[in-house]
């Protein structure tokens, strides 16, 4: 009689439990907290910033180097015209140099017109590619560069430190930082670094 008396209890107990192990199931199995939607936002907004901030960086670059290729261009965009104009002003100066002084001064007033005409042109071409941004590149009594002077000849002249430029044989040009035509040049040979006779030579000027 006990038994069955109990028996109910014990069933209710069983079931009290099993109910408890399927609240603890569900609650395992609910799905993760919903993430805050201000933080989201928040990380968004910073990630859309990083990338405003490199779009901005690039365009100020791109920016940048247009400006540069635009002022390229108008530096050195008469290069080659301007290289033409200087074999022209070559002619013309070799021309005048031709010419004897005592040519000059026995001339007839036709010819002294001509020989003036020949010189005010070639100063006109001068200051025009001066004016242009083409300028003499400097080579006597400087330091050999083969970036800007090109050698023809060499000079022994203990004197002078060994690679000095002591005779230009052509003038050189350059346009902005560019060379248009190279100084031809002679250059110093036998002198030490400071001109005075290399090691193992003998200054024959005494």
């Amino acid at each position: 009689m006990n038994d069955d008396t109990n028996k109910p209890e014990d069933d209710k107990a069983a079931t009290a439990t099993e109910a408890t192990d399927i609240n603890q199931e569900q609650q395992t199995a609910e799905p993760a907290a919903t993430p805050d939607p201000i933080e989201a936002l928040k990380a968004e907004n910073g990630d859309l910033r990083d990338k405003l901030l490199r779009t901005i960086a690039e365009m100020e670059n791109l920016r940048k180097r247009n400006e540069r290729e635009i002022a390229d261009t108008r530096s050195y965009a008469i290069a080659g015209f301007a290289r033409d104009m200087l074999t022209a002003t070559d002619s013309l100066s070799r021309a005048l140099m031709v010419l004897p002084a005592e040519a000059r001064d026995s001339s007839d007033t036709t010819t002294k017109s001509l020989i003036e005409g020949i010189e005010m042109t070639e100063r006109e071409m001068q200051r025009l590619l001066a004016k242009h941004g083409v300028k003499p590149i400097e080579a006597e009594g400087q330091k050999f560069d083969p970036h800007k002077h090109q050698a023809m000849f060499e000079v022994p002249d203990p004197s002078r430190p060994e690679g000095t430029v002591v005779q230009v044989v052509q003038a050189g040009f350059a346009i902005g930082d560019r060379v248009l035509r190279p100084a031809m040049v002679g250059v110093a040979k036998g002198g030490g670094a400071t001109g005075a006779p290399a090691e193992g030579t003998i200054d024959k000027s005494v």
